[in-house]
């Protein structure tokens, strides 16, 4: 066991899991012992896995025909006098393109709009709302409105649910491509789990309320004076409907 203090680096370095197996136990130590900081890793590590989900589908595409090294390498050959041409070309495509053709997913699209919201949404209720350890990162509703108000850099409204049957559990800071959300989780006596997610909106700044499927959840998003909305849960749209007009009509009172 070392004497060098814990850094903000090795925090990080834990959550990627890119420790020495004798360092990594010292930070494990250390995060038992400081259960705030604990807290905090655990956040970072949801956030992590929410990204690894939404980067998964493109990572396991197959390259292009035009970033294949070996049909490249094969064309430049047919043409002897840009060969140095040829190494240059290789060496930048090979820097930069096909780390280009992995992360593309999450530079271009999708797009800011509502389509992207519901993404974003579903995407987080698929991550944290089957988590029945830790689905939430803080439950102190004050708190919570204050953390992401100053997250999102404007007023965020808690919606509450109770009159329709659903607990407020907690909620948290998730990352999107277009930056910080806020998400806030309910459940019922059923034990079904809904999601709101929040943020400011970089297209569709005023959207009507639109529907959207797939799996085992649906939703409906939806953007008021640039700010997006979108409610994700396990039941049919019929059922989420009167939810969202709630929540949209409760939000316009901020």
């Amino acid at each position: 066991m070392s004497n060098r203090p814990i850094t903000e680096d090795d925090l990080h370095a834990y959550v990627d899991r890119a420790l020495e197996p004798e360092r990594e136990a010292e930070v494990g130590a250390y995060l038992e012992k400081h259960p705030d900081v604990a807290r905090r890793i655990e956040a970072y590590s949801g956030e992590r896995n929410l990204l690894r989900s939404a980067l998964l589908p493109i990572a396991e595409e197959p390259l292009p025909p035009q970033l294949n090294l070996a049909r490249m390498i094969e064309s430049r050959r047919r043409r002897p006098s840009s060969w140095r041409w040829a190494i240059a070309a290789m060496l930048m495509i090979s820097i930069g393109g096909l780390g280009g053709w992995v992360i593309r997913g999450a530079t271009l699209a999708p797009a800011g709009g509502i389509a992207a919201l519901a993404e974003e949404a579903s995407d987080s209720y698929k991550v944290y709302a089957s988590d029945r350890t830790r689905p939430v990162e803080l439950r102190d509703s004050a708190e919570l409105v204050q953390w992401v108000s100053n997250r999102l850099r404007q007023p965020v409204k808690l919606p509450d649910l109770t009159k329709s049957g659903y607990r407020f559990m907690g909620g948290r800071v998730v990352p999107t491509a277009h930056g910080p959300a806020a998400m806030f989780m309910y459940d019922d006596d059923r034990g079904d789990r809904l999601v709101v997610l929040t943020r400011p909106m970089t297209s569709d700044k005023n959207a009507a309320m639109a529907p959207h499927s797939g799996g085992d959840v649906a939703g409906l998003s939806w953007a008021d004076d640039g700010t997006g909305y979108s409610l994700v849960g396990p039941r049919g749209l019929d059922a989420l409907k009167p939810l969202a007009d709630e929540i949209r009509k409760q939000a316009q009172t901020i």
